[in-house]
Order: C-alpha cells, then structure tokens, then sequence
C-alpha cells in the first residue's frame, strides 16, 4: 500500500471553552432560580394572597348591601363601596406581598439556615445579590397584585360593581411597578435589621396599622376632618400606592395628586433601595 494510500488521521476536535461566568449570566440564574421557586409554590401564593381581600369584598360588597347596608361615598349617586375598594386592595396586596416575599425568606437564610453565605460566594457584588432580591420580590408583589384585581372587580352585589376605567396608563405604571419596588426594598431592610425573635411585632407595630391607615378603605382627601391623621398617614407608604392607583383605576374618586404620589414612591423607591443595600452587605459581610 502506497503512503498516499493511508487514511488520515481523523483531526481531533477540541472541546468548546467552559462558560465564562459573568455577572448577567449569573444575575439571571439567580432570577431564573427565584422563577421557578414562584411558579412551584404559585398554589400556597394564591391562596395567601386572595384569601384576606376575597373576604374583604365578599362581606363589604356582596354581604352587607344584600342586607340593606351598602356604602355609597357622598350619599346617593356616589361611588359605590366596591370602587373604593379595589385600588387599595390592590395596592395594599402589592405592598404587603412584595414585603412578605423578601422578609421571612431573608430572615431564613441570615440565621437559621445560613444559606446567603452561599450566595454572597456568586461571582457577584453582594449589592447586586440585595439588588436581585429587591426584583424577585416585586415581581412577586405585582402577581399578588394582578391576582386580586379580579376578585375585587367581579364579586359584589347587584348594583354594587366598581367603577373603573384605565385613565392614565403610563401613570399606572409608574405607580404599580416603582411600589413594588418601594415595598420590596423596604422589606429587605425590615429584614436585616429585625431580630427573628421578634417577628410577631412586624405584624402589630408596621403591616396592621399600614393597612389599617394606608387609604385602603377610603381616599385620602376623606380625611381631612382629621387633620393630623391625614398629616401622620403621609408616612406610609402604601398611602402613596394607593392614591396612585385610585387616580388611575378610579379617576372619578377624590385622590391625591399625581405629581405628589410619584414624588413620594419614586423618590421613596431610591431611598430605600439605598438604605436596604447598605444595611443587607453590612449584614452578610458580618
């Protein structure tokens, strides 16, 4: 056999490089993980996040005009109840959801599981990690939010349905999206510095009163013959969540104005987020 007649030698294919972590591929795993822990437990979510503000509207809208005592805002010919209710019930699930999904999991890997030293070992900056933490959380909110918006609009009595028209989108969603991030970031900094111990004094000293006084159950401009509550109520945030989406959902009701709630939520949002980063790397980092 001549030499040209040899076969030759099959070349060797050399294995692709090994993937190179980087910080969006690695913020993006982190996301995609959060996703599918959302999409494994989004039974256990919607039932906590529908159950309160379904028995809310049943009693309130269904229940109590059925026996002759339906609410109507400025006497006969005002808005119903039911139209009242429905941006605050969203508002106060977005608020509330969104703080429950970065608190409880957050005081979880700080003390007894001890699992955020294996995320602060990511190729990432342990304010991006706070950062990550902050988006899963609101996207979470937002769900919560999206989730009750039809069990407010659907279940009342016969005359009792809400009034509602989209006025403004673009306000809308500079009013759901930043204040989910607005509650996230200040779950987030709940988080670091409560004690574990003491996570029954969340519930009695910020969520009840939050919602309690939050303009869930009546616009804001109500509560001008109670001047100091309606002056004391501008720290809270769901307030500003609340009016905002009133002015948008519910435009025909009284509300605050627009240029005051996206003050206080986009502006509040920043701080927040500061604060929250700070006090969430100084937290890992000890």
């Amino acid at each position: 056999m001549s030499a040209s007649a040899v076969p030759a030698a099959p070349a060797v294919i050399a294995p692709p490089p090994p993937a190179r972590a980087t910080i969006a591929r690695t913020f993006g795993a982190m996301m995609a993980r959060e996703a599918r822990v959302m999409r494994k437990n989004f039974l256990s979510t919607f039932v906590r996040v529908l159950v309160q503000p379904v028995m809310f509207v049943f009693v309130f809208a269904y229940v109590l005009p059925k026996l002759g005592g339906g609410a109507m805002v400025g006497g006969s010919g005002g808005p119903t109840f039911a139209t009242i209710l429905l941006p605050g019930l969203v508002g106060s699930s977005i608020i509330m959801q969104a703080m429950m999904a970065v608190i409880f999991p957050l005081m979880m890997e700080l003390t007894w599981q001890k699992s955020i030293t294996d995320r602060a070992l990511a190729p990432v900056p342990i304010p991006l990690l706070a950062a990550q933490k902050i988006i899963a959380a609101a996207a979470q909110g937002l769900i919560g939010g999206l989730l009750v918006f039809p069990a407010v609009l659907f279940i009342h009595a016969e005359g009792e349905a809400p009034s509602v028209h989209v006025g403004n989108w673009p306000v809308l969603i500079l009013v759901m999206v930043p204040g989910a991030l607005l509650s996230a970031s200040g779950g987030l900094l709940l988080g670091t510095l409560m004690n574990p111990q003491k996570v029954q004094v969340l519930f009695a000293m910020v969520l009840l009163p939050m919602t309690m006084l939050g303009c869930v159950y009546y616009p804001w401009s109500a509560l001008e013959d109670i001047r100091w509550l309606q002056i004391l109520s501008l720290f809270n945030p769901l307030v500003y969540v609340s009016e905002g989406l009133r002015s948008t959902l519910t435009p025909d009701v009284p509300h605050m104005p627009v240029w005051a709630f996206l003050l206080a939520i986009v502006g509040g949002t920043v701080l927040l987020t500061w604060a929250a980063t700070r006090t969430f790397t100084k937290r890992v980092l000890t």
